[in-house]
């Protein structure tokens, strides 16, 4: 959930004080740029949220993870097996992002080990699995952010919305927000899940 709502008609400022703040960081200005570049899918900062649901199903297809379709708030937004993919599209990519950072043994848990997500119905049944501290889980959550944003730039979604409301744009003009936007970025390359160009990456 978003935590300061931007107005559109300042964004073009606080992307380009974003973008300034990583003048250091080359390769972490280059996938921002990527990522602001998608503006152009939503140029009054809106859209319809469900419409690129059909690309997020297809990838998930072709990584082998199951969905259903259905709404996460009936059960679990991963359920050890399947992702409850009537969300909007940004929210599936993201939980096909986690299936790729969780490891494996923690892929047959409810949603993951990491405690209800904000689209789970059955909450208490998906905390008593929690088996991660909340140091885990807030680095999952911060790098299974930028991976399903990555994955819908690569798609051709409106992923600027998606980093707005994760809230990689949160006092955007202070260096350590930046700071945080790189060390995810050089985390998910450490992790193989980008290639040497900092997009994302198939499983093999």
């Amino acid at each position: 959930m978003i935590l300061t709502p931007l107005e559109a008609e300042a964004l073009p400022q606080i992307l380009d004080v974003f973008d300034a703040g990583l003048g250091g960081y080359p390769h972490a200005q280059s996938v921002f740029r990527r990522i602001a570049a998608t503006r152009r899918f939503c140029p009054d900062f809106k859209a319809d949220l469900h419409a690129g649901r059909d690309k997020a199903l297809r990838l998930a297809a072709r990584m082998n993870i199951a969905t259903l379709d259905e709404d996460p708030a009936a059960a679990y937004s991963w359920d050890g097996r399947a992702i409850r993919a009537r969300s909007e599209t940004s929210v599936v990519f993201h939980e096909i992002a986690h299936w790729q950072i969780a490891p494996h043994d923690r892929r047959a848990l409810y949603d993951f080990g990491l405690g209800a997500g904000p689209e789970t119905g059955r909450i208490n049944e998906a905390n008593a699995v929690t088996c991660v501290d909340f140091s885990i889980q807030e680095e999952e959550e911060n790098l299974a952010s930028l991976l399903g944003i990555l994955w819908e730039v690569e798609h051709d979604e409106p992923a600027i919305l998606a980093f707005a409301e994760q809230n990689w744009l949160e006092l955007y003009d202070r260096a350590h927000t930046q700071r945080h936007f790189v060390t995810h970025l050089d985390a998910l390359r450490a992790r193989n899940l980008l290639t040497d160009d900092f997009r994302p990456l198939l499983p093999t």
